[in-house]
């Protein structure tokens, strides 16, 4: 059999429906109900909650036939409709699903305890509504809500069994990602690893929320060499100053499943609680992402593409690219453009940047999905009139491939030659949430057409005449929590013709360290290490919790919450800043401040000679 679902969880990452039973409930079934039972009774309002999901962004449908065993059926006196149920639950699906949405048949654990007049086998009852599910042909069978061990090791004798069928396992974990029955997730591979017939998938699912999920996966993660599908349930209860909140909503759902995606998930979806809001939500932040694929063959030059022409030596591109040539010790400052059009004040700040000593002012492009005035329109402002280079963030997420090449040609026109490429934040992420991410390439690929550029060649093979001479940097995470990834992505990049490297802020200096001896070939580009001067605790508190990339240690965290005014705190955060700066000098080509809350003079006073 074609195996559809290991099809489809190559290179992206695909998008489960919600909950069910969670959506029948809101149509007053109370729970007094089988819910099951309703794929005979109600088939109507069955698949108009498909349909439902279909129209919000899923890519898999699930059936309603989490319970559709004979012990839990038998409650309900529907214990001979087991055939019959779960064969109406898989045409439901497939009539909304119809050829290019999977079926999923949704298969919930057998109670050990079964009703009087059920089977007392509970592998037998598995077995039961496995048979009749394949039956239907589905596209593939989701043991979902696992309790640990005992359930999984029913699933792989009744697989084992059956003639050869696509299938995934889904676990009830807390956020140590141990399993309802206290397996943890080593105990689990290992029962799997054993198995003759092996799932495509290993998920979690139902008992956490994201928040807690979160914790589970990042657990999960690094021992599992399976695809991981992400589930949670909507939300959880928590306590904030004695208050309780339900943190529930579809918006704060989305934050945290593209926080799975940049874990390295290949599946997202939602358990108890979610909906079609949920899914709707979740959809129009991943799916831009998913854009980024076959990026390599977009950017192959083609076979009747102008002669390239030699590329400029590094050191002749601009001022700040020749200290970098020569191994100076380069310093750089983060400042972000502002959110109208009056750039006196940024202007009068990179001013002051370049008496500071600093040797180019860094402009991000839309940080956190921001809406601000043109970096591109800053930059030449800021050459022009304040008299210090500037090194441009260039992101894909809201130009496609034609804008970007139009604006790298623009700098090129402009003499902005110092760019850093990103892939950029979501717009989930941002004030303008609904607005579209265009993704049509990521970091790497930018570098690559940028690379092209710098031959005289666009992306089209056409020649553009003079050679663009830009100075490629990218970026690199040393906390990063899927490791493997970053070094890979990493090497890509510096494959692809980076000339520079800058890192996310580092608040310990170990991990840069690691990730610097991890990426082969680093060693022959500069990298410039990223410093943020902390402004407050609560500067830190949100530096920890809210930036993705960015760990700030415990020993820091205690050291800011010693200071008892917010003059003192800020003024620790220098300290740090600074020892920070000294640990790493030797290892390192530079340095690039951030200027917390815009203040230029912070990140001055981590560069002086003498501590403020």
């Amino acid at each position: 059999m074609n195996d559809k679902l290991k099809e489809r969880l190559q290179g992206k990452t695909v998008i489960f429906d919600g909950a069910v039973g969670t959506e029948l409930y809101k149509k007053n079934f109370f729970l007094n109900t089988s819910y099951e039972s309703l794929c005979l009774s109600s088939p109507k309002i069955v698949r108009e909650i498909h349909e439902s999901y279909r129209a919000a962004g899923a890519e898999i449908l699930t059936t309603n036939s989490y319970g559709a065993n004979a012990v839990q059926l038998n409650k309900f006196l529907l214990g001979d409709k087991v055939a019959e149920i779960n064969r109406a639950a898989v045409a439901l699906a497939r009539e909304v699903a119809g050829t290019d949405l999977l079926v999923a048949a949704s298969v919930g654990p057998v109670d050990d305890s079964p009703v009087k007049g059920a089977a007392h086998d509970p592998e037998s009852v598995l077995r039961e509504q496995v048979e009749a599910l394949i039956s239907a042909e589905p596209d593939f069978i989701l043991f979902e809500s696992l309790r640990g061990s005992v359930d999984l090791q029913r699933v792989l004798s009744v697989m084992n069994q059956l003639p050869a069928f696509p299938y995934m396992v889904s676990f009830a974990v807390d956020r140590d990602c141990l399993s309802k029955t206290g397996d943890t997730p080593t105990r689990l591979l290992t029962l799997i690893g054993a198995a003759e017939h092996q799932p495509d998938a290993f998920g979690l699912n139902c008992g956490i929320g994201p928040e807690s999920m979160l914790n589970a996966l990042e657990i999960l993660l690094k021992q599992c060499h399976f695809p991981v599908i992400a589930r949670p349930n909507a939300g959880m209860p928590k306590s904030v100053d004695n208050r309780i909140f339900y943190m529930c909503s579809p918006e704060y759902f989305t934050t945290y499943a593209m926080r799975f995606v940049s874990l390295g998930v290949h599946g997202v979806g939602g358990c108890c609680g979610t909906g079609p809001d949920h899914i709707r939500d979740m959809a129009r932040s991943i799916r831009p992402l998913n854009r980024v694929q076959q990026i390599s063959s977009l950017l192959q030059v083609k076979e009747d593409a102008e002669p390239e022409q030699p590329v400029m030596p590094l050191g002749e591109r601009s001022a700040f690219a020749a200290k970098l040539a020569s191994g100076q010790w380069v310093q750089t400052v983060e400042v972000v453009p502002p959110q109208g059009y009056d750039l006196s004040s940024t202007v009068e700040k990179a001013r002051l940047c370049r008496e500071f000593g600093f040797d180019a002012v860094n402009l991000p492009d839309g940080p956190r999905a921001s809406a601000r005035i043109a970096s591109l329109v800053a930059a030449a402002r800021i050459q022009a009139e304040a008299g210090i280079e500037t090194v441009l963030h260039v992101c894909c997420r809201d130009r496609n491939l034609i804008g970007i090449q139009a604006e790298l040609l623009g700098c090129a026109a402009m003499n902005l030659r110092n760019l850093l490429f990103i892939t950029g934040d979501p717009p989930k992420l941002g004030d303008y949430p609904f607005a579209s991410g265009v993704f049509d390439l990521d970091s790497i690929g930018l570098v690559k057409l940028q690379t092209r550029l710098n031959h005289g060649v666009d992306l089209a093979g056409k020649s553009i005449g003079k050679a663009a001479c830009a100075a490629i940097g990218v970026g690199a995470d040393p906390n990063a929590l899927d490791m493997e990834r970053e070094i890979r992505r990493t090497r890509e990049k510096l494959d692809a013709g980076a000339d520079f490297l800058v890192t996310q802020p580092v608040f310990s200096i170990e991990p840069l360290m690691r990730f610097m001896e991890a990426v082969p070939g680093l060693d022959s580009i500069p990298v410039i290490a990223g410093i943020w001067p902390l402004a407050s605790y609560r500067n830190a508190e949100f530096m920890r919790n809210e930036v993705p990339g960015v760990i700030v240690p415990d020993s820091v965290m205690e050291r800011m919450a010693r200071g008892s005014t917010k003059e003192e705190q800020r003024a620790e955060g220098i300290r740090i800043a600074r020892e920070s700066v000294a640990a790493i000098r030797s290892r390192v080509a530079g340095v690039q401040v951030s200027a917390p809350f815009g203040n230029v003079k912070t990140a001055a006073a981590v560069i002086a000679e003498e501590e403020p």
